[in-house]
């Protein structure tokens, strides 16, 4: 499909020449041997750092492409388009993009359903599948993700690029202390480092005594970079520090994560670094999304910035899904630009950030969401009318000394009232009972402050919360229980009357 020429064509040529990358089709053609030179601070300067409004031209050129594609292949959208009113021919600006309705999970869902195993959205023939990931369908059906080999080559391009903006380059050896099943975001770690050059190190995670292993691997291979989640960075440590080995003395100079938001948490950043010595670089959007880290962190860590000319990224009203004003918070709304296999337009991520256009001290002009995704809008749970979100507890304890590095957080309810109790770890600093008392209060404060309600504090010994392999799962909400032992009481108590 050819590219109409914009009055952004010596911008597209530049890159063309310079680089091996061909704007002027769609999908771009890539160089798959391109690689800036290692001092380089940009893959493709020309678009990291272009005017916004010069950019924006080209990510237009690639939409209407997308939605073209997306429209003439797949049933699902040329279904969904038509019962809202709008087609192709309704882009013509970039604002138009909201005119199109968005895509909700649950939707992917019912469309897998009625059209196995892909899904009506999936725009390439069966057999053209190269990979099959998904989700593990523990919250519902699983979604399967059916990604083409075009796509996967550029879904390795996108991450290289990436990667390389986050600091890490063809010298380092990365090891991935993650999953590799399903959950693509291993496999989407690995794609990219391999694009980019580097030695990849995959050692995974998940089997009973790996940890260690993994601890004594990279004391061995003393691998230069880290991916995996937060908290399983913070139990690898953990079991460093068991087996007598110091963290800082691995070597990891970049620890780039996903899966979970604690790697735009201050106090879980800092922690992270101050116990490998090393960068902590917050990145991913959805698996859905992949290539995931299209929201992903430069070496200056200010926020993640939005690549908006891979994945076009807006944040919006999570009830109108009209975009947000920069400065304000909303969900992000994803759009692929590149994607012949599932693409995804308008998907709503259901998480939450906010988002800004200020300046990044490294020259990119995307927008950035400066504190990351902070939470899931499904995660926000109410006590006694507070919103409150398990990334603003998380925040608030790993920034208390005596903090142990690990909690729960059970929500109850007692007669008509809410109960917020927080079960947090005490380090072994605070073993004795004045101390405790102290931590205890000092947390019941700190979190009254942050959170607008009153904690039960229940302190615990350092190492007795179950660690994860993976995603940290903190939140117990046992107000179901309490409305259930009613319901049962009212149902007794008719029967009683009847």
């Amino acid at each position: 499909m050819l590219i109409k020429r914009t009055n952004t064509t010596d911008d597209l040529l530049a890159v063309t020449r310079a680089r091996g990358l061909d704007l002027m089709v769609w999908p771009p053609r890539y160089d798959r041997v391109y690689r800036p030179h290692p001092q380089d601070d940009f893959w493709y300067p020309e678009l990291e750092c272009a005017l916004s409004e010069t950019r924006d031209a080209i990510i237009l050129t690639k939409l209407k492409n997308q939605i073209q594609y997306a429209w003439e292949k797949s049933p699902f959208y040329r279904k969904k388009w038509a019962a809202n009113g709008v087609s192709p021919a309704t882009l013509v600006h970039l604002d138009d993009l909201t005119k199109f309705p968005v895509v909700q999970k649950h939707e992917l869902r019912v469309a897998q359903a009625s059209a196995p195993p892909f899904g009506d959205y999936l725009c390439i023939e069966p057999a053209r599948v190269a990979r099959v990931h998904g989700t593990s369908g523990t919250t519902g059906r699983p979604t399967v993700f059916g990604i083409g080999g075009d796509d996967w080559e550029r879904i390795g391009e996108a991450h290289a690029r990436i990667l390389w903006g986050a600091g890490i380059r063809p010298s380092d050896r990365i090891m991935i202390c993650s999953f590799f099943s399903l959950y693509i975001g291993s496999w989407g770690a690995l794609k990219g480092g391999e694009r980019l050059g580097a030695t990849m190190f995959p050692f995974g995670a998940g089997v009973s005594g790996q940890t260690l292993l993994a601890v004594r691997w990279a004391q061995t291979l003393r691998p230069t970079a880290f991916y995996g989640t937060p908290s399983y960075a913070l139990h690898f440590a953990e079991i460093a520090r068991r087996d007598g080995i110091d963290p800082r003395s691995l070597g990891l100079r970049i620890l780039f994560f996903s899966g979970e938001p604690g790697a735009g948490i201050p106090s879980t950043k800092q922690l992270i670094e101050e116990t490998f010595g090393g960068t902590c670089v917050d990145m991913g959007s959805t698996a859905e999304m992949t290539p995931w880290m299209t929201n992903g962190e430069c070496r200056h860590r200010a926020g993640m910035h939005l690549w908006q000319d891979i994945v076009y990224t807006q944040v919006c009203d999570p009830e109108t899904f009209a975009p947000a004003p920069f400065g304000k918070e909303g969900t992000p709304v994803y759009t692929h630009l590149e994607r012949t296999s599932q693409p995804m337009i308008r998907f709503v991520s259901g998480d939450l950030t906010r988002w800004t256009d200020e300046p990044c001290p490294c020259g990119r002009t995307y927008p950035r969401l400066p504190v990351g995704v902070y939470g899931r809008i499904d995660d926000m749970f109410i006590v006694r009318g507070e919103n409150i979100y398990p990334a603003a507890i998380e925040d608030t304890l790993r920034s208390i000394d005596g903090f142990g590095g690990e909690f729960r957080v059970i929500v109850s309810r007692r007669e008509a009232m809410d109960e917020l109790l927080i079960r947090a770890e005490y380090a072994h600093t605070h073993n004795d009972g004045e101390a405790q008392q102290r931590l205890q209060a000092t947390m019941r404060e700190q979190l009254r402050a942050s959170l607008g309600v009153h904690p039960i504090i229940e302190l615990v010994p350092e190492g007795s919360i179950e660690r994860t392999d993976f995603k940290a799962r903190r939140v117990i909400d046992d107000r179901d229980l309490y409305r259930t032992s009613l319901s049962d009481r009212h149902d007794a108590n008719d029967s009683d009357h009847g």
